[in-house]
């Protein structure tokens, strides 16, 4: 059910992506219902928490929901949705940018932001400390001079809730076991300019991670 949730998103994002500059001109709110629509209409059983719609400076806001702040060119936009399915829920995070051309330090944010997360989940196997994997991630980001501009934990468990064991944190020293769902989901953010954030779900294997998710990471739509 978590693999059908995820590729039911995967549909659902590609779509998002798909509109282009069709998005400039909208609300944050009306992209976000249309997101709603789009979930449904690929098999959704509803949403496990409002899609999260963070257009320009809005984005640098984690939790940010969505408003009445209309989409502009150039404008970096967090999108934070999921879907439901044989009641298991999924999550998903790109940032992207719809038309024209971002902020001139949007790109260089974006690839640190891709490349902790790869570090995350290059990882991930059974018996590593959850808080290993927040430091892969979090290392990458400190490195190129972000650290302070990371914020949040990496990741939180995903089964029946959407929020639950493990936690992806620093300081974790809970192990890793086959078979763990837990979403991988560092980010960025420049308080009035814009945020970064890219998730994906994995689950534990017995070598490694494998995604439950697998849309284009990168930012131009």
């Amino acid at each position: 059910a978590l693999r059908r949730a995820g590729a039911t998103v995967d549909r659902a994002v590609e779509r998002v992506r798909d509109m282009g500059a069709d998005a400039v001109g909208m609300t944050e709110n009306e992209l976000a219902a249309e997101i709603e629509r789009l979930l449904a209409d690929e098999g959704g059983e509803g949403i496990p928490f409002g899609p999260l719609v963070g257009s320009g400076p809005n984005g640098a806001m984690p939790h940010h929901s969505h408003g009445d702040r209309v989409i502009e060119s150039g404008d970096p936009v967090v999108l934070d949705f999921g879907t439901v399915v044989d009641h298991y829920p999924s999550d998903q995070t790109r940032t992207v940018v719809f038309a024209g051309e971002p902020p001139a330090e949007f790109a260089e944010v974006h690839g640190v932001v891709q490349a902790a997360r790869t570090a995350a989940v290059e990882t991930v196997e059974p018996g590593v400390a959850a808080g290993d994997v927040d430091r892969a991630a979090r290392e990458v980001i400190e490195e190129a001079g972000y650290g302070d501009r990371f914020i949040h934990r990496t990741g939180h468990g995903v089964g029946l809730d959407v929020h639950e064991e493990p936690y992806i944190v620093a300081g974790s020293d809970r192990e890793l076991e086959v078979g763990n769902v837990f979403s991988v989901e560092p980010g960025v953010y420049l308080p009035d300019e814009f945020g970064v954030r890219i998730e994906d779900l994995v689950v534990v294997t017995d070598d490694g991670a494998e995604l439950l998710n697998d849309t284009d990471r990168g930012w131009r739509c």
